[in-house]
């Protein structure tokens, strides 16, 4: 009688046995499926980010992109400076026989004002002089024919403002003007636009402009140029961008020291 009853609890004990092995078993299976499938979440939420970033990195680009294109296109424009008639300021080592490459600025064409100093890309397709009035009138071609070109001068008196040449000195509303960003060995004479009218009240709505290398500028003095008008500009420079190593920013170049090394 001891002998089943010790024969049952062994078989007892083994099926306790099994069972326990068995949970164990299905206990491993289960963690090994469980780490798998986060190692597939993981995996998933890895390249779900990654996608993310580069997409943002693509987003970010194009926004660039159309800012910059927005920019050049309404705001600023890329202008090539030929000639020597701005120099030193502008085109300082021009050389037209050699055929150099000439600066480049950029020209701001919107929400400027304009004021003396200012340099002025501007449309030349008439010239402006006064009468014996002082009234501004287009001269005919037989008079004073325009030189019809885009120009670049810089502003020495605007609309209201009485401008003088004598002795080769630039006067003002009544002062001399100091003007550091005139060439050297440069003289300031009449060119016969304005000749036995000086001093002339520059009307409203009109510029009188010059180079800064006076010896070789047709400008605001000359029949051919005369007074700027209003709808005649084009932009304002404010950078000179290449040659890289002379890059200058325009704005208040009215006050540099003069500079023809």
């Amino acid at each position: 009688m001891d002998e089943n009853k010790q024969l049952i609890e062994n078989e007892n004990a083994d099926e306790d046995n099994n069972e326990t092995a068995a949970a164990e078993m299905t206990d491993e299976k289960n963690d090994g499926e469980s780490a798998e499938n986060s190692g597939d979440g993981e995996n998933k939420k890895d390249k779900g980010s990654v996608l993310r970033d580069v997409l943002d990195i693509a987003e970010s680009t194009m926004i660039t992109i159309f800012v910059i294109v927005l920019l050049f296109t309404y705001c600023l424009h890329p202008v090539n400076i030929v000639g020597h008639s701005m120099v030193p300021t502008l085109n300082k080592n021009y050389d037209a026989s050699m055929r150099k490459e000439t600066d480049k600025v950029l020209m701001n064409t919107v929400f400027f004002d304009v004021k003396y100093g200012d340099i002025l890309v501007i449309n030349k397709d008439k010239n402006y002089l006064l009468d014996e009035n002082g009234e501004v009138y287009v001269p005919s071609p037989f008079e004073a024919p325009s030189i019809d070109e885009c120009i670049i001068k810089r502003v020495i008196a605007c609309g209201g403002q009485t401008v003088d040449i004598t002795d080769n000195k630039v006067i003002v509303d009544g002062k001399v003007l100091d003007e550091p960003y005139i060439k050297s060995g440069s003289t300031t004479v009449d060119l016969g636009a304005f000749e036995g009218q000086y001093p002339i009240t520059v009307p409203e709505g009109y510029y009188f402009v010059m180079g800064d290398n006076r010896n070789g500028s047709s400008d605001s003095r000359a029949k051919c140029v005369g007074l700027i008008k209003k709808d005649q500009i084009y932009g304002k420079a404010i950078i000179k961008y290449s040659p890289l190593n002379e890059f200058d920013i325009l704005i208040g170049s009215e006050k540099e020291s003069k500079n023809d090394d």
